[in-house]
C-alpha cells in the first residue's frame, strides 16, 4: 500500500481494518476509488479532490456540511451523501499527496454515462428536481462559491468577444462562420441578463452538473439520489434543467462529428420535463415557467461559447485530441442549439400541458 494510502486509511479505518482500492467511475476532475473490506461487507468511495480546479476544498467542504446539517432537521428522508468524519471528526484530509475525502458507498446503485431511454431521463431530470426541492428552505446566503462565474453566462460571452481580439487571424479565419453564428445568437446573453436583473428571480440551492453519471440508480432503473455534490452554490434553476437539456436530448455527445445526426428528440425532453416538474412544479414561480424552454438554450449556447473560446485561444483549458477538436465541438454545440432552438415553440407547449396537469409522472 502507497504510504498515502495507508495514511489515509489510519485517519478513518480501524487498524485491523484490510481494504482494498479499486479505480471508480468516470469522472474527469477528482480522482475516485472504491474502497471496500476483503469480504466487500464494508465499502466506500475515496476521492481526491482536484485543487488546480477548485482551489478551496474547504469551501465544498462547508456547503456539505452545511446543506446536510439542513436536510438531517428538515428532510431526514433524503438519501443525501455526505462525506464520514476522520477519527478526529475532520470531514477533509489533508496531506502532503493532496486533500481527500472518504463517502459512503451506496449498495445496489449504479450510474449510467449515457442516457439510455425516456425511463431513465425522467428519473434523473425528477432527482434534480427533488434535489432542488428538499433544499427550497435553504438559506442560499449560507453557501460558498466553490467555482466562481461557474454558469455566468454574461463573462461568457465577454471572454468570447476578448478571445476575438487576443485570437490569432488563422485561428480567426477557420471559424468564422462559428463566430458568426454565436454573434447572432447574442440575444440568449440579453436574455440572461434581464434574468440577473430580476430582483423577483429565485436564487435558489443548485447542483450545477446535472449529467445523466450523477444519478445513482437501482436495480429497477429508479433514481436513488444524485451525487458529486462539489458545485453545490446559489444558483438559477435554468442552470441545472439547461444542464439537462443540453446532456439528454441528443443521443451523442459534444464530441461527435457526425453533424447530421446531432438532433434533440422530442421524447426525452417530454421526460425530462415531467420528471424535473414532478418535484418542483409547485415552487416555480410564473416567471421560472415562462423559461423553463429557454434554459436549454442557456446552456447549449453558453458551452458553445467556451469551446470556441477555448479553441481561440488555443486550447488552454479543455483536453484536446487535436488541434481543431475545441472547433468540433463548437459545431456539435451549435447543430444542437439549430435544431432545439427549431422545436423550442414545441416544448413550450409541452411544458404548457405537464403544467397543467393535475398529476405528473
Amino acid at each position: 500500500m502507497e504510504p498515502v494510502f495507508k495514511e489515509i486509511k489510519d485517519a478513518y479505518l480501524p487498524e485491523a481494518f484490510q481494504w482494498e482500492m479499486i479505480p471508480f467511475g468516470s469522472g474527469l476532475i477528482n480522482s475516485t476509488w472504491k474502497v471496500q473490506s476483503a469480504d466487500t461487507s464494508e465499502q466506500y468511495i475515496l476521492q481526491k479532490i482536484n485543487t488546480t480546479i477548485f482551489k478551496q476544498p474547504e469551501k465544498i467542504d462547508q456547503n456539505l456540511q452545511q446543506t446536510g446539517k439542513y436536510l438531517a432537521q428538515k428532510e431526514p428522508e433524503y438519501h443525501f451523501v455526505q462525506p464520514l468524519p476522520t477519527k478526529e471528526g475532520l470531514t477533509l484530509f489533508v496531506s502532503k499527496t493532496g486533500t481527500f475525502r472518504l463517502q459512503p458507498f451506496v449498495k445496489n446503485t449504479y450510474t449510467v454515462d449515457v442516457v439510455p431511454n425516456t425511463s431513465i431521463a425522467f428519473e434523473a431530470a425528477r432527482q434534480f428536481g427533488l434535489f432542488n426541492r428538499v433544499l427550497h428552505g435553504f438559506d442560499v446566503n449560507l453557501l460558498q462559491i466553490t467555482l466562481p462565474d461557474f454558469h455566468n453566462l454574461s463573462l461568457r460571452y465577454n471572454q468570447f468577444q476578448q478571445a476575438l481580439v487576443r485570437a490569432t487571424k488563422s485561428r480567426i479565419d477557420v471559424c468564422r462562420k462559428e463566430i458568426r453564428t454565436l454573434i447572432q445568437n447574442e440575444p440568449i446573453v440579453a436574455t440572461y441578463r434581464r434574468i440577473v436583473l430580476d430582483k423577483n428571480m429565485p436564487l435558489r440551492v443548485m447542483h450545477h452538473d446535472t449529467k445523466i453519471s450523477n444519478v445513482l440508480f437501482n436495480p429497477a432503473g429508479k433514481g436513488v439520489c444524485v451525487i458529486d455534490l462539489d458545485t453545490i452554490m446559489p444558483g438559477y434553476f435554468i442552470s441545472d434543467v439547461g444542464d439537462m437539456c443540453r446532456t439528454y436530448l441528443c443521443a451523442l455527445d459534444e464530441n461527435d462529428t457526425r453533424l447530421q445526426q446531432v438532433e434533440v428528440r422530442e421524447a426525452y425532453f417530454t421526460a425530462l420535463a415531467k420528471g424535473y416538474l414532478s418535484a418542483m412544479k409547485n415552487l416555480l414561480t410564473e416567471r421560472e415557467k415562462g423559461l423553463f424552454t429557454y434554459s436549454g438554450q442557456f446552456m447549449i449556447y453558453m458551452q458553445a461559447l467556451r469551446f470556441l473560446t477555448d479553441h481561440l485561444l488555443g486550447n488552454p483549458y479543455y483536453p484536446v485530441n487535436h488541434p481543431l477538436h475545441n472547433l468540433e465541438r463548437t459545431q456539435n454545440q451549435l447543430k444542437l442549439l439549430k435544431s432545439y432552438q427549431q422545436k423550442e415553440s414545441h416544448f413550450q407547449m409541452i411544458v404548457e400541458d405537464i403544467l397543467t396537469e393535475e398529476k405528473i409522472g
